[in-house]
């Protein structure tokens, strides 16, 4: 039991190792190995928790005939076994449900944002929407847009507009919104890793920052770009998906200020951060794996199939 413990406390780690690893492995680097970190420790904290679960189920008589146990599961006392089981069925239970209502909410987003993109003649990829709302943003499908109302083109230069484009251009050719469909389900897996899913929505800002100043060939028009745009939006509220990424979304000062400021090269600090995102992926998946061999090897045990 000990065992499916350990992949419900790593989490709790991986945020502030996220946060670090945006400045020390660089946007893209970052992105890819947190987000990975995330799949695993999101994985291993749910199998962890059905584990607990059905550890707790075999308790009742009921059940346990219904396993064809026929001896007594061996596990730590009901003391600790049956609240275990009952905070674990409590917390996949609401995990479960805020994930279904998470995905009706952007599903209903998606399909509105999308329908009134069709409508519109585009230019390319480029929609323009009537509005007097500023916005603009990346959205995914087949073809991908880049979605964007008149009010934020009146509010950006010509070449602002084009760092603008050249930003949300990114996100559709690197996938980013793939990223954020990841972590918005790994974040409803368990509470430590909601932290983490602004850390890789930051990530994917940053790697479009980069692409964008690359495609212009000026890092200060790109951050003007993003400053104004950002400003246009103000406090307004956006109708888009939450899994569609826009220039105006984080932090925005501090993707300025990333922009403003030479990229600076440690690889030694880059090795450490990269090694504990791998740590704790690695101690996650292998805890909880030996921890559900475990309790499989107790309930055949159990079922007299196999010795102790």
């Amino acid at each position: 039991m000990i065992l499916l413990l350990v992949p419900l406390l790593v989490p709790f780690a991986l945020g502030p190792l996220a946060r670090r690893s945006l400045d020390r492995l660089g946007p893209v680097a970052a992105l890819w190995s947190v987000t990975l970190a995330l799949v695993v420790l999101a994985a291993a904290s749910v199998a962890s928790l059905g584990a607990l679960v059905l550890t707790g189920l075999l308790k009742v008589p009921f059940l346990a005939g219904l396993g064809e146990l026929v001896h007594p599961l061996r596990t730590a006392s009901d003391l600790v076994v049956l609240p275990a089981a009952a905070a674990a069925t409590g917390v996949l239970t609401v995990g479960a449900w805020t994930v279904v209502r998470s995905a009706l909410r952007q599903f209903r987003a998606f399909r509105t944002a999308r329908s009134q993109a069709d409508r519109r003649p585009a230019a390319g990829d480029l929609c323009v929407i009537e509005s007097p709302h500023p916005d603009a943003y990346a959205l995914p499908g087949r073809p991908h847009r880049i979605v964007v109302t008149t009010a934020m083109l009146r509010s950006l230069g010509a070449d602002e507009r084009e760092a603008l484009f050249a930003h949300e251009r990114a996100h559709n050719a690197a996938g980013h919104h793939r990223f954020l469909v990841v972590a918005e389900l790994a974040a409803h897996c368990h509470p430590g890793l909601r932290s983490v899913r602004a850390t890789v929505a930051l990530a994917a800002e940053r790697a479009a920052d980069e692409a964008a100043a690359v495609v212009v060939g000026d890092r200060r028009l790109t951050a003007r770009a993003i400053a104004r745009a950002a400003l246009a939006i103000g406090e307004a509220r956006s109708e888009r998906p939450g899994f569609a990424p826009a220039a105006t979304t984080g932090p925005v000062p501090q993707r300025v200020a990333a922009l403003l400021s030479a990229p600076r090269r440690r690889p030694r600090a880059a090795a450490r951060i990269a090694v504990l995102l791998a740590a704790c992926a690695a101690l996650s998946a292998g805890a909880s794996g030996a921890g559900v061999i475990e309790f499989h090897h107790e309930v055949e045990v159990a079922q007299g199939e196999a010795a102790r």
